[in-house]
């Protein structure tokens, strides 16, 4: 029971976003992937994926020249939708560009590729870098946990395994 003075528990994404630098607009960014389908419907995201979220700026990637321009005509629309889902502001702008689209995620299955993936170094360098800023040590274990994993997915979205 909880005494008196005592507050709320506290999301780790709230602790993580408020202790890396970045790190708010990183979980806003896995967020707008992970619901991506579902905001936007099958037949855009069959077409056009998010690229990178960057200084509020969300960088999305198109296969076609005419889902480009169809994108284009449609920014305030996803716009809209992105804010009215993430808060207001979330995203201030869209930008569209042509180029492949990543493989799915789901098409990677690591127990079949016969070993587990691994930050590399660079990666690595920078999670501890990140890690360093968290003094608790339990959360600094789920945050190195944490990025270490979306190291990893993010190679695998690239197509870099």
């Amino acid at each position: 029971m909880a005494g008196k003075g005592s507050a709320a528990p506290t999301p780790v994404a709230a602790l993580l976003s408020g202790a890396l630098p970045g790190g708010a607009e990183r979980l806003l960014e896995a967020r707008i992937r992970r619901d991506w389908r579902q905001l936007v419907g099958p037949e855009i995201a069959r077409r056009c994926q998010p690229a990178e979220l960057r200084n509020r700026t969300l960088e999305l990637t198109v296969d076609n020249s005419p889902w480009l321009q169809e994108l284009a005509l449609r920014e305030a629309e996803l716009l809209g939708r992105l804010n009215q889902r993430y808060g207001a502001d979330a995203v201030r702008a869209i930008k569209v560009s042509l180029g492949a689209l990543a493989r799915e995620p789901a098409a990677y299955d690591r127990r079949r590729a016969g070993k587990p993936d691994r930050p590399t170094g660079e990666e690595m360098q920078m999670i501890d870098a990140a890690v360093t800023l968290i003094t608790a040590p339990e959360l600094q274990r789920l945050a190195r946990r944490l990025f270490e994993r979306a190291c990893v997915a993010a190679r695998v979205r690239r197509g870099a395994t």
